[in-house]
């Protein structure tokens, strides 16, 4: 789904105060990329879907780890002879992590549609940043967030609940790899623990991809879905955020990302023909209300202190 992408549940760092007074076209053209960021993560799971049928979700998420390594590798350059046992670890838990999650999203895509699927995976960073509240306000944004998700998976002939089972893991997954994120960024520089994580993934799935082949011979155009889910998904959506945090705050950023499980019900809607009900759109709205409720209430900056991520 994301190349060590977090959300506002990842605490605010200090930026050079230079960032305060920047003019509005850098800044216009940060907006810019975080719509463009959001659209082609969600595009890319649903070119990714259709081809589901001949390659199943497993060999979608093989190829797109393949992509999600180039792209990292070729960006951190982890210098692996030099990682000690201590900096290890965090990484390979990562890397389960990582495809953990990106596999059950698309298994949950593939069962309960994409916009259902992403506001289920949403709960995780949404339950890290309420967790670390303290506020009255937060506990409402966990009450309306719960809310969302009973309305959601309220009991109905049609509910897939293994689906929405998997849209939860994918959801545990995320917030894991939200809290090993921290741990491999303060024990290795840049992205080389991003980048290391994604190369071992990406060597798990080697024998899923291989099956996959000897199974079923993949077609050259679900061949072509698969790698532009990667691109899409993870390659794009990685090199737009490195180029939005340097241009737009933190909490804007935040704000922005609360909005991704309304464009996968949005480009579910359009590119693949999923309906939803008012039901489920109400639950969508109600989880992404509660994010943006949580990033609004805490991402009001101190005097003297500039947010960023």
């Amino acid at each position: 789904m994301r190349l060590a992408r977090t959300s506002a549940a990842v605490p605010p760092v200090p930026v050079p105060a230079a960032t305060a007074g920047r003019p509005a076209r850098p800044r216009t053209a940060g907006v810019v990329a975080m719509v463009g960021s959001g659209l082609s993560n969600q595009t890319g799971a649903a070119i990714g879907s259709l081809a589901f049928p001949v390659l199943g979700p497993a060999g979608v998420v093989a190829v797109r780890q393949y992509v999600a390594a180039l792209a990292l590798l070729a960006v951190g350059r982890p210098r692996l002879r030099a990682f000690t046992w201590r900096q290890w670890w965090p990484v390979l838990l990562l890397a389960v992590v990582f495809g953990t999650m990106n596999l059950s999203l698309y298994s949950a895509v593939d069962r309960v549609g994409l916009g259902l699927a992403v506001t289920l995976e949403f709960l995780g960073p949404l339950t890290i940043a309420l967790a670390a509240a303290r506020r009255r306000a937060d506990a409402c944004c966990a009450v309306i967030a719960a809310v969302g998700v009973v309305t959601l998976m309220r009991p109905r002939p049609s509910a897939d609940y293994v689906g929405m089972g998997l849209g939860l893991l994918a959801a545990a997954c995320w917030a894991s790899y939200i809290l090993l994120n921290r741990t491999v960024g303060r024990r290795l520089p840049g992205a080389q623990g991003s980048a290391a994580a994604a190369g071992v993934s990406a060597l798990l799935f080697l024998p899923v991809g291989v099956a996959v082949v000897l199974r079923h011979p993949p077609t050259a155009t679900a061949l072509a879905c698969a790698v532009a889910a990667g691109v899409l998904s993870s390659a794009v959506p990685y090199l737009a955020d490195l180029f939005t945090l340097r241009r737009v705050p933190a909490p804007a950023f935040g704000l922005f990302m609360s909005v991704n499980p309304v464009l996968a019900a949005a480009v579910g809607r359009v590119g693949l023909g999923q309906r939803l009900g008012w039901a489920e759109w109400a639950g969508i709205g109600a989880v992404v209300a509660a994010n943006a409720l949580s990033i609004l209430g805490t991402g009001r900056p101190r005097a003297g202190r500039v947010r960023g991520r």
